[in-house]
């Protein structure tokens, strides 16, 4: 997806009246409340049919079966959806601030093309099968891709558009190799079909461990690009009037939607949509100010996820569908309407 050629340029995010920022910490809450209640439900709903009693019971069990599924399999794939879809939806609040593209998605720069070509690699070449393994390998793989892409981009004279441009060319190679070898390598094949679909079925602690750090570093420093940002979406002329430093806040965002999209990408599979849709429904009540579209984009971004990940666990009992599945499905026809809209309003 290409961005616009020609910057838009957009008026100062001017602080909200009173009423107006109560009313969006107010949201804020309130979508606080309704993350706390699709996670009881990731917890108390799964492909295996449990009853309240047994949930509870098994939440506190050391072991037994009720322990296992509940304890073992699904809070581990809650904690791992709410961070993975908190990392997804920042990254997509980043890139869509750092392009000036408000349908931009983390998919935009190549960072999951990397992850997957490094999991082909890891598979075929080096013959590795945890998941453990794949993490590693997938983080390196989407690490080195943005750094490549923010070396094309031309580094310290890096434009939205060269990003871009550097980003959508490093994919369609990568994606090439990818097919190659899966199609020369049986192996790589069954391996990689899951792995690409997008899953939180394999969630586990040692998984979220691994990604923890990264992904705390990540929002941390996704949140804090906040007021920069906020400068820059009005044009580099104006941000390097009001002192803003063009070249690391885009070094430092690169950085940010790498550590976050490559982290959840290399827990879960490249997932799609998520990064794309929420901020820019986000934005559509919060407005362009990135002080509020980053809080809410991490907050709603893993009811998306688990909301969706509940969908694909009894729309085929006692199989599932798995997550990255369903947020295509979801994904797909919002993704339309958006452009429609976006269009019409440009005519």
């Amino acid at each position: 997806m290409l961005v616009d050629s020609v910057p838009e340029q957009r008026a100062e995010p001017v602080a909200a009246p009173p009423a107006r920022r109560a009313v969006r910490a107010v949201g804020l809450l309130a979508s606080l409340g309704v993350l706390a209640v699709v996670a009881v439900a990731s917890i108390a709903v799964g492909a295996k049919e449990l009853s309240v009693a047994q949930v509870w019971h098994g939440l506190f069990a050391s072991s037994g079966t009720y322990g296992d599924v509940v304890v073992d399999e699904r809070l581990a794939r809650t904690l791992l959806g709410l961070l993975a879809g908190a990392a997804l939806g920042l990254a997509g609040a980043v890139l869509q601030a750092l392009t000036r593209n408000p349908l931009a998605d983390p998919g935009l720069l190549g960072i999951n093309a990397g992850a997957s070509a490094a999991i082909v690699t890891a598979i075929t070449f080096f013959g590795v099968t945890s998941l453990s393994g794949y993490v590693w390998f997938a983080f390196l793989g989407a690490a080195a891709v943005g750094a490549l892409v923010w070396f094309l981009g031309g580094s310290r004279g890096a434009t939205p558009v060269r990003l871009a441009l550097a980003g959508t060319a490093i994919s369609a190679a990568l994606y090439g190799y990818l097919q190659a070898v899966m199609i020369t390598n049986g192996a790589a094949l069954a391996k990689m079909r899951f792995w690409t679909v997008g899953s939180l079925s394999s969630a586990t602690d040692t998984t979220i461990e691994q990604v923890l750090p990264f992904l705390v570093a990540g929002m941390v420093l996704a949140l804090a690009l906040a007021r920069p940002l906020n400068a820059m979406e009005m044009g580099d002329d104006t941000a390097r009037a009001l002192g803003a430093h063009l070249n690391r806040t885009r070094a430092l965002s690169m950085l940010a939607a790498t550590v976050l999209c490559g982290a959840a990408t290399a827990a879960c599979g490249p997932i799609v949509f998520v990064g794309l849709m929420v901020p820019h429904v986000v934005r559509s009540f919060t407005g362009p100010d990135l002080r509020w579209i980053l809080p809410y984009a991490a907050v709603l971004s893993p009811v998306l996820l688990l909301g969706s990940d509940v969908i694909g666990r009894v729309v085929a009992r006692p199989s599932e569908v798995q997550v990255g599945i369903i947020t295509a499905i979801i994904g797909g026809p919002v993704f339309i309407f958006l452009v429609r809209r976006r269009r019409t309003a440009q005519l």
